[in-house]
């Protein structure tokens, strides 16, 4: 159990003069899980990319089963044995399971791919894991925790000895959750290594053996799961003590302003007969199990999805949206679930990414004007703290946290009246978090109408005014935030199951 599989020794790398790693050293344990912490930006991410061949390191030495290894890409390092589940999930999503999990290293038979052979394994594979998956499925008719499973499968599959699982439970019901824990507990009596990086406190002290802390480039703590706790990991995160996990949620809400009057869907997933109203300056929850439907009535509501029958009033005014153009003109923002594949245009610049949906306004005499736009991406930029060394930088040279707060900061040029936000915080550390609910409760004091989706239960228990449940794809209930619980929410979330 002591066996050394991975060691990190004076890892260092910089971009330009920002040095975002300083000296890092690391060691993961055979049969372990070792937790990896800190806020966005912190160096998580660098250090994974120099692991695996992404980024070439300026100094130190990394040793794989006590061999120095300097990977030149990702697949020379899959090769060894090291394997990684990203956040955001590249798959070829128009392919079947079996394609996803064989792309690249296709078995032949007399020189043609060995399809049966690619199945039988695929079959082999999901049941050794316990993973209910039909390897003919088209990847993007899966949901996100379906593909996910995929990709852990994948990684299973090459033998690996250390798996790499980056924010692995963002898109995870907690019956999900629960599955890949147990998948992760079975692998690690085999001797299969884990480094779980995530931002969630209470599964890095139900699932890790140890956990590091990174800081600004540094390594700030390293520590058996038993000898720290939840004060302590903090405060190594942030460089300070973070008294509550939620902000106190004191907007008053006003007159009703938003309602959805007897929606149903037109196509595929159904949404069936869903009435609520929102306040004006309310957080409005949305929570459910992963395939509820949550996310399919904020499109919805969007203009993306189309709405079959039933009504939309906004400020008294009935309202129908061809398109989410429409819904933008009418005061209407959406923060999507998966940033990476809807969200964000990863291959332009900061600048980019938030001035895009507010071109107008950055026009002198019917010119875009270059000024105006990098004034207000440097203004967004800095009202969210996004940690970037200027706003002509791919979005994509960003933490996934810094991203999301840049997507947040676009629609907030446009001073949005309704804003749609689903899964806001998903992969963002607990520093980062805290700064969103804050923006959050401040919008809806400044009068703003928020609904928020969200799988985590103590969060949206711990930002809303009210919670709406869904329940395949149908509303099983309104509460008061205040007067109900965790218990009750997963009540009402398995009501029409």
């Amino acid at each position: 159990m002591d066996e050394t599989v991975l060691e990190i020794k004076n890892l260092s790398k910089s971009f330009a003069k920002n040095k975002v790693l300083d000296g890092i050293s690391l060691t993961v344990k055979k049969g372990s899980v070792l937790g990896l912490m800190g806020e966005n930006g912190a160096g998580k991410s660098t250090m994974m990319k120099c692991l695996f061949g992404i980024y070439s390191k300026d100094e130190g030495q990394i040793s794989l089963l006590s061999k120095p290894v300097d990977f030149r890409n990702p697949k020379e390092a899959l090769e060894h044995g090291v394997a990684m589940v990203h956040q955001e999930l590249n798959q070829c999503l128009d392919r079947t399971v079996t394609d996803n999990l064989f792309l690249g290293r296709y078995p032949t038979r007399f020189g043609v791919v060995d399809e049966a052979r690619m199945l039988k394994k695929s079959l082999s594979l999901f049941s050794s894991l316990n993973i209910n998956v039909n390897p003919k499925t088209i990847m993007r008719t899966m949901s996100v925790s379906q593909r996910q499973m995929v990709e852990i499968a994948k990684a299973v599959s090459y033998d690996a000895k250390i798996i790499v699982l980056d924010e692995p439970t963002s898109s995870l019901t907690e019956r999900e959750v629960y599955k890949l824990f147990t998948i992760v507990k079975d692998l690690r009596k085999q001797g299969v290594s884990f480094v779980y990086i995530s931002h969630k406190m209470d599964e890095i002290f139900q699932i890790c053996d140890e956990v590091a802390v990174l800081r600004d480039g540094k390594m700030i703590l390293t520590s058996p799961i038993d000898d720290t706790d939840m004060n302590k990991l903090i405060s190594a995160m942030v460089g300070r003590s973070l008294d509550k996990r939620y902000p106190d949620v004191d907007n008053t809400p006003g007159e009703d302003f938003l309602e959805v009057r007897n929606l149903t869907t037109k196509f595929e997933p159904v949404l069936e007969d869903i009435s609520f109203t929102v306040k004006k300056g309310e957080i409005f929850g949305l929570y459910g199990l992963v395939g509820a439907g949550r996310s399919e009535l904020l499109e919805s509501l969007f203009g993306v999805r189309t709405i079959a029958s039933g009504e939309l009033i906004v400020g008294g005014r009935k309202l129908r949206f061809k398109n989410s153009r429409d819904a933008m003109d009418h005061g209407f923002a959406m923060v999507t679930e998966e940033r990476k594949l809807n969200g964000m245009f990863g291959k332009d610049t900061i600048q980019f990414n938030i001035t895009i949906t507010n071109l107008p306004s950055y026009k002198t005499g019917g010119v875009l004007s270059n000024r105006k736009m990098w004034d207000a991406a440097e203004r967004e930029a800095k009202t969210m703290k996004v940690k970037y060394v200027s706003v002509d930088e791919l979005i994509t040279a960003l933490s996934g946290g810094n991203q999301q707060k840049v997507i947040i900061g676009k629609w907030l040029e446009r001073q949005p009246e309704v804003f749609l936000m689903d899964e806001p915080t998903r992969g963002i550390d607990v520093g980062a978090k805290y700064e969103i609910y804050q923006l959050i409760i401040r919008m809806a004091k400044e009068g703003k109408t928020i609904i928020v989706v969200s799988s985590e239960m103590p969060e949206i228990l711990g930002i809303t005014n009210r919670i709406a449940v869904m329940s395949n794809r149908r509303l099983a209930g309104i509460v008061d935030t205040n007067d109900t619980d965790q218990e009750a929410l997963l009540r009402l979330s398995s009501k029409y199951l």
